[in-house]
């Protein structure tokens, strides 16, 4: 704070003694032609210190951005030549912007990165790739304002010696043109004179060179990657898509809508682990198990019935009816009548622009990875003598587990925890952390860990899977005690891993992630700009609307890139977890923005005050919502309840389109329905935030036209 305030105070004394001298007057072209000789006389004189003078006072104009830095860069060629001049109008331009750039990152990166957290944090992450760049681009092209590059560059993290060696390379031409004219004062009408329409041009093409130099290095990049293989003369595609998942089948058919040739390759069944193994069979069993729990519980709403008995096999003949149900809609059928390929079996990828499939070779434009991901299941002593269950083979059990240890306490794991808890099976849950839903707040956490112990679930955290004594025995460590854990069945649901083998990226050199992913750009362009990936195998979010969404730019930029190519969106990321209740979430925790570092205010509402979930006896959970600080700007939402993955929506699309609780508030919401907890959210804040002296005053107000 200190440092903050000696700063302001030595920046205020330098402007006002800038004015007080009326540096701002003198510092014209008219004065500068009149005193030219005066000012050479004085340098000839006292050399040293009028060059010190000089170099001073044009690093204050230009660090503290005041009127005048023209004129003294004209004066630099009039008083010391074109060569010396340019040599010293260089050192104080870069020192000048510098302190300019620094001035700025003290006195307003922090509140500008609070307010505007997201966009600072989206250009940050541009300006460490590719900020060098950007800065030499426009330090070239002097019709933009170099004190609003200054003040802009301060903002961001861009390392000061970087500012400083670019700035200093950028501003080098301007610099030469600009002294070497003063250095020819006499012949000058005006300061304007120098930028003729013709040197404008000039320069221009020059700021329009580092992007030329970038198209060439990109393509002298891709040359150098592309050396070892020979490109087809004809190509029997323009997109071939590997992996038959929300990824590959959405990646195909945005390609065929555009009429483009497109063929789509997979190995097993069409549709991926979201039709077969995930989304859809676990969301059937979570809704026969609810059917049971609500007849289990009928009396709470007047009712009976005598005995509750769940025939296992039934229930997951229903599982797999549903999958064959919405098979169509994933199936081979659909998508050649769409304009799809559609081939069966295992592709390799021989080359960027060949696969080969059952030994015959096709040649394509692009290629888009969309393999997805597998259970990963780690490497615990003794786990190969158990016959573990994971998400893939758990479908194809036929009688209702016993006694169910599952291990993790993410989504997949608690959702089928609950959902065996209450088909019959005697559930236990071993999670390593402190807590279950580690990507969600703790007081989200305890919602579902109540729910689950009090229908009967057993949550063990902060206990770590150490070995397995045998076939049925599990040893788990808790506060440094071993502890014994009999069962029947287990279930590894611990992760996901991508699937990056098998298929040719090893001998091809697909760079790989530290996480085993494959590494992609912000085009989601693998090492090779031709190969893109999306989905699961490349993250960083496994959900199957994300791998849909990532899908259209995989699409769109192989297909049109070399016109226009898109950086995919991570901005509005909604995700849920399918529990009774629910638990939704889009944008920024309370977790997430702390440890971003980025300020919030945070409002809650609690639906055992909701008219609708009283009556449906659904009242755990709540809606939270976080703001930025002094507005209505949602910058993130929570909602635990009944259908909350409906219900948050209207937060997404707040998200989205840009309006906040004010607009929610504003309007009308059936009643009753769960979705006026969102409005009643919305009340809160608004109740929070109302103008308590502006009430008092009309308080007073409204008494005095009462009489």
């Amino acid at each position: 704070m200190l440092k903050k305030l000696f700063l302001a105070s030595l920046a205020v004394l330098s402007v006002a003694l800038f004015f007080y001298f009326d540096l701002d007057q003198k510092l014209t072209f008219s004065w500068l032609k009149e005193n030219q000789e005066a000012l050479i006389s004085l340098v000839e004189t006292h050399k040293p210190l009028s060059i010190l003078m000089y170099i001073g006072l044009y690093i204050l104009a230009t660090g503290l951005s005041l009127p005048g830095a023209t004129i003294l860069t004209l004066a630099g060629g009039a008083i010391f030549g074109s060569i010396i001049g340019t040599v010293y109008v260089s050192i104080a331009s870069t020192l000048g912007a510098t302190l300019a750039m620094l001035i700025a990152r003290t006195f307003l990166q922090d509140w500008v990165g609070k307010k505007f957290s997201k966009k600072i944090n989206s250009i940050n992450a541009g300006v460490e790739k590719e900020g060098a760049f950007y800065l030499l681009t426009l330090r070239l092209v002097p019709v933009f304002p170099f004190f609003l590059i200054n003040l802009g560059m301060g903002l961001t993290r861009m390392k000061v010696f970087t500012f400083m060696w670019v700035s200093q390379l950028g501003m080098l031409p301007g610099t030469f043109v600009y002294v070497n004219a003063g250095s020819q004062l006499s012949r000058l009408e005006s300061a304007a004179g120098i930028i003729s329409p013709g040197v404008l041009g000039a320069f221009a093409l020059l700021g329009v060179f580092p992007l030329v130099a970038k198209k060439l290095l990109d393509f002298l990049k891709a040359k150098k990657v592309y050396a070892k293989f020979k490109k087809p003369k004809k190509f029997g595609f323009d997109m071939i898509a590997i992996g038959g998942g929300s990824a590959g089948l959405v990646t195909a058919y945005i390609s065929a809508a555009v009429k483009a040739k497109v063929a789509l390759i997979e190995k097993h069944k069409m549709g991926g682990d979201c039709l077969n193994t995930g989304c859809v069979p676990s969301k059937a069993l979570l809704k026969a198990a609810k059917h049971v729990h609500h007849a289990r519980h009928l009396e709470d709403f007047g009712a009976s019935v005598s005995e509750v008995k769940v025939d296992f096999k039934k229930v997951m003949s229903r599982v797999h009816q549903v999958i064959k149900d919405i098979e169509p809609h994933d199936s081979i059928e659909r998508y050649t009548s769409l304009g799809v390929d559609c081939l069966v079996g295992e592709a390799k990828i021989t080359s960027p622009w060949e696969v080969t499939l059952d030994g015959k070779t096709y040649t394509t434009k692009n290629i888009t990875i969309a393999t997805g991901a597998f259970p990963f299941v780690p490497p615990i002593p003794g786990i190969e003598k158990v016959n573990y269950l994971v998400s893939d083979n758990l479908w194809d059990i036929n009688e209702l587990p016993k006694n169910l240890i599952i291990l993790g306490g993410g989504p997949i794991g608690l959702e089928m925890a609950q959902a065996f808890s209450r088909l019959g099976s005697n559930v236990t849950i071993v999670e390593m952390a402190p807590r279950l839903m580690s990507k969600e707040d703790a007081d989200v956490a305890e919602v579902i860990s109540k729910r689950l112990q009090r229908e009967g679930v057993k949550v063990l955290t902060s206990h770590k899977a150490v070995r397995f004594e045998d076939e049925k025995t599990l040893i788990v460590q808790y506060e440094g005690r071993e502890i014994s854990l009999e069962f029947t069945d287990i279930l590894v649901a611990v992760g996901r891993k991508a699937r990056v083998q098998g298929f040719g990226l090893e001998e091809l050199g697909v760079k790989l992630r530290g996480n085993g992913t494959i590494e992609t750009d912000e085009y989601l362009r693998t090492n090779y700009p031709n190969i893109f990936a999306c989905g699961d195998v490349t993250g960083p979010y496994q959900l199957t609307h994300m791998a849909a969404h990532q899908a259209w730019y995989c699409a769109v930029n192989g297909i049109f890139g070399f016109l226009k190519k898109f950086k995919v969106d991570y901005s509005v990321v909604p995700w849920a977890t399918y529990t009774d209740p629910e638990v939704a979430t889009v944008g920024l925790t309370e977790d997430s923005a702390r440890e971003s570092g980025v300020d919030y205010e945070v409002y809650k509402y609690k639906l055992d005050d909701l008219d609708r979930a009283i009556a449906d006896g659904e009242t755990d959970g709540f809606v939270k919502v976080l703001v930025e600080p002094g507005s209505d700007k949602v910058i993130g939402a929570t909602i635990v309840g009944a259908e909350a993955s409906v219900s948050i929506l209207e937060f997404v699309q707040a998200m989205k389109q840009g309006f906040g609780l004010n607009k929610i508030l504003g309007t009308i919401h059936p009643y009753p329905s769960l979705g006026e907890a969102n409005k009643y959210l919305a009340g809160i804040w608004k109740n929070a935030t109302k103008p308590a002296k502006l009430l008092v005053y009309l308080e007073k107000f409204h008494s005095w036209r009462r009489g």
